[in-house]
């Protein structure tokens, strides 16, 4: 049975256990339409899988996030299998040095959301996306923005039919970090 909980800062090690990486086995392509002005379609297109690990050097520890930032505006929410970690979620608001905050009082960023491979599919994202947004709405906050990418089609399904809208897409927001060069930034926006 899976149980979860608000968690404190002592469970960021468990928390980081956690691995956060996606199968990809197809991209958004983006089709502007007269160069954009009239808007744009998204073509989901196949291309040779491999797995995306979000999670590759020390900065992406949630660990160090609590050390990088003041975290008292935070929320940490964990899914465990018995005493097993199988999923967490991190909120962050009312921030100083989070741009994607936007210097905003009144909005949440989804900081990460992630499930163990295993236990994918089973609503636990769901749950956690839940915890989140019902953690921000008692916050007084209303709305929740989200970043992921092109080529994470699963994240994006799993966005949309919560509600969020896709309100940015920025071809250019990893273009001087060679490894993501190819990608293209997604940002959600969910009404709480």
């Amino acid at each position: 049975m899976i149980t979860y909980k608000q968690i404190d800062e002592t469970y960021l090690e468990q928390y980081d256990k956690i691995p956060m990486q996606t199968h990809v086995s197809s991209y958004y392509k983006i089709e502007k339409i007269n160069n954009g002005l009239d808007g744009f379609n998204l073509i989901e297109t196949e291309i040779s899988p491999y797995i995306k690990n979000f999670c590759e050097d020390e900065n992406d520890l949630v660990i160090n996030w609590a050390k990088e930032f003041d975290t008292s505006n935070w929320a940490f929410f964990m899914a465990f299998d018995s005493e097993v970690p199988v999923g967490g979620a991190a909120i962050a608001s009312r921030t100083k040095g989070i741009n994607m905050l936007s210097k905003r009082n009144d909005l949440a960023v989804l900081w990460d959301i992630r499930v163990a491979e295993t236990y994918k599919n089973q609503g636990i994202g769901k749950e956690l996306f839940n915890m989140a947004r019902n953690w921000s709405k008692n916050q007084g906050l209303i709305q929740m923005k989200i970043e992921c990418q092109n080529t994470n089609v699963s994240a994006c399904k799993f966005y949309h039919s919560l509600g969020a809208v896709l309100s940015v897409i920025d071809e250019y927001a990893y273009y001087n970090e060679p490894k993501y060069k190819h990608e293209t930034m997604f940002i959600w926006f969910l009404e709480i």
